[in-house]
């Protein structure tokens, strides 16, 4: 992992201006009392980097509430982070020491404050982990299954203000990659501020009202709705994100302030982010790619899909913007999920048969999809990484994608699906025709026009496709809950892993992985719902996902990673469609600092907060 980037070798006396009224007034402390001992040094190296200027308003346009939690991924303040190049180096941190690969020390910044200024220290460490994670009321499943090795836990010590060390018996490879995820890992909260929510800290009498004020059931219920970091739903909840929110929902417009007390600097030593505000404004996902096109977005990806791109690429003759196609990462921009743990008996027996999975696969016609939905952009073939990854094996896209329906009838008919009705669809061991209803979080008309031409090649196998769109928290409980047949989602997240990066996704370990979500549900409750893998396939790659845990050089997890690699590809545990379809970006033409071409990806990337927002600015003044 990279080391932390320097301090400058001059104190900062440099006062963002939106900040300099309230300095001279003495309500706020001046800046060399602002910033942490050293604070995050931002080289601004980069080729599409430059040293900025202050001021100005970044427009986002989101869908929902809700969404205003991408700000706190776009923000990217993090332990540890990812860099551009994809490598790891502390952020919020100002070291990690490891030791064994079980050994970590975290070495906080000295002097680094939340952003009400009080010290971000080890004390925000210790409260999340005794009063928090280990508290049942709060968490009734216990810590994080992040943090469990085998079963165990982690010693936690806080030896001084600026360290907290975690030490567990056996290895943990992921430890860190946890707490660089948009949705991080989060070690840490802000004592001084939840602790009123607290009995052990609270009067009852205090503590009541204010449950009864909130109207929550308990305390545990009051102190979860007030502690997320992540959802940034609570103004009142100090962060250690470049921008805090002011606007208390619901509202069709959020601004976010700069924090005074943000970590990083430029060069120069002045304070990021550049930037004053961030204002977010809510409108219809449908929407929103036009409402970009018009100028009312300094920045914009999210709701805007690729066959968006035309349109967009003709508004900027008109609009001060410019667009540009970002990589993705996806394994696939679209796959389909056969749930093995359907309930109905009869499609789980069909989709734990290997010869329905490849039939199934056989059957999709991708380059019918990958000409009539991207215009041939794409890269056809399995659910899987892509060419770019040092990982990359032709045979793990190529194996059952080839377009035969010759071989697809072969497959069912041997299965014992011969019987069809007078629509020349198959029926199923109970006499039921073979109808196979594909679910969808219903926002995107790419994932209809895609299933369409499913349809009609699945039809000339003898299956009937449906569509079944919905919203997407209803989508996924059905999944979830074992009701959706088949799901239609995105595919792998980080098409471009190294062998040091976490398999964990190749292995049922999470209840999100649409095609066996109650065995990940299991591995997440630590077996207190959900089930066991009851198949082979789902064993072994957890045993192998076990054993790259407990590998000690890159040859041996590489060789992990293949096997597993090639065992999703054979064993057609998803049905990938096409890969390597662009983003879409749209840029206030005035915008700096901001890559014409980048990566934009969940994880790793956080989208946009892999590029530091909070060192992007306005060649003009914005009044934007």
């Amino acid at each position: 992992m990279q080391s932390a980037r320097a301090a400058p070798a001059a104190a900062p006396t440099e006062e963002p201006p939106a900040l300099a009224e309230t300095v001279a007034a003495g309500e706020l402390p001046p800046l060399p009392e602002r910033l942490p001992t050293p604070p995050f040094v931002d080289p601004l190296d980069r080729p599409w980097q430059s040293l900025g200027r202050y001021g100005g308003r970044l427009r986002l346009l989101m869908a929902k509430p809700r969404d205003l939690r991408q700000l706190v991924v776009y923000g990217y303040a993090r332990l540890v982070g990812y860099t551009p190049d994809l490598e790891l180096q502390p952020d919020i941190l100002e070291a990690v020491e490891v030791e064994e690969g079980r050994i970590f020390t975290l070495r906080l910044r000295k002097g680094h404050r939340w952003s009400d200024g009080h010290p971000f220290t080890s004390e925000d460490f210790r409260y999340w982990w005794q009063d928090m994670a280990q508290n049942e009321a709060l968490n009734p499943s216990g810590p994080p299954i992040a943090l469990v090795v085998e079963g165990h836990l982690p010693i936690v010590e806080f030896p001084d203000e600026t360290t907290v060390r975690y030490t567990w018996p056996q290895r943990h490879p992921t430890f860190l990659q946890d707490l660089a995820k948009p949705n991080p890992l989060y070690l840490y909260a802000p004592a001084h501020y939840l602790r009123q929510f607290h009995p052990r800290y609270a009067e009852p009498e205090a503590l009541q009202a204010k449950i009864e004020t909130a109207r929550q059931r308990n305390w545990a219920a009051l102190h979860n709705r007030m502690d997320n970091l992540y959802k940034n739903d609570n103004i009142a909840l100090p962060t250690l994100q470049p921008w805090t929110n002011t606007t208390k929902a619901p509202s069709e417009r959020f601004v976010l302030k700069r924090n005074p007390y943000f970590h990083r600097v430029d060069p120069r030593g002045r304070q990021l982010p550049y930037i004053d505000e961030v204002v977010v404004q809510i409108a219809a996902s449908n929407i929103i790619p036009a409402k970009t096109g018009t100028g009312d977005s300094d920045l914009q990806a999210r709701y805007i899909r690729f066959d968006n791109y035309t349109f967009l690429k003709d508004a900027e003759t008109r609009e001060a913007i410019r667009v540009s196609l970002w990589q993705t990462a996806l394994g696939a921009r679209l796959a389909l999920y056969p749930n093995l743990n359907v309930k109905d008996p009869v499609y789980r027996a069909l989709f734990r048969d290997l010869r329905f999975r490849r039939a199934l696969s056989l059957a999709v016609h991708r380059f019918e999809i990958n000409q009539v939905v991207y215009y041939g952009l794409g890269l056809e073939g399995n659910n899987t990484v892509l060419p770019d990854s040092p990982l990359y094996d032709p045979s793990f896209r190529e194996r059952w994608t080839a377009f035969d329906l010759e071989e697809a009838n072969r497959l069912l008919d041997e299965i014992g699906l011969t019987e069809r009705n007078s629509r020349g669809i198959r029926l199923m061991p109970d006499g039921r025709p073979l109808d196979i209803i594909v679910e969808s979080a219903g926002e995107s008309t790419e994932e209809t026009d895609i299933l369409e031409l499913i349809r009609d090649s699945w039809a000339q196998a003898g299956i009937a496709l449906y569509t079944k769109p919905s919203q997407r928290e209803v989508f996924r409980n059905r999944v979830f809950s074992g009701e959706t047949q088949m799901a239609i989602w995105a595919g792998l997240e980080n098409g471009l892993p190294n062998a040091d990066m976490t398999p964990k996704v190749l292995a049922p370990t999470s209840q999100s992985s649409m095609q066996w979500p109650r065995w990940g549900q299991y591995v997440e409750t630590k077996g207190r719902a959900g089930e066991p893998p009851d198949m082979k396939v789902g064993q072994q790659l957890m045993a192998l996902y076990k054993q790259w845990r407990d590998a000690r050089d890159r040859a041996e997890r590489e060789a992990i990673w293949r096997q597993m690699l090639e065992i999703h590809a054979d064993q057609v545990l998803t049905i990938g469609l096409v890969a390597g379809i662009p983003q879409p970006v749209v840029v206030n033409e005035a915008l700096r600092n901001i890559p014409e071409v980048g990566l934009y990806n969940w994880d790793p990337g956080a989208f946009f907060g892999l590029y530091h927002p909070d060192s992007f600015w306005f060649a003009e003044s914005a009044e934007q």
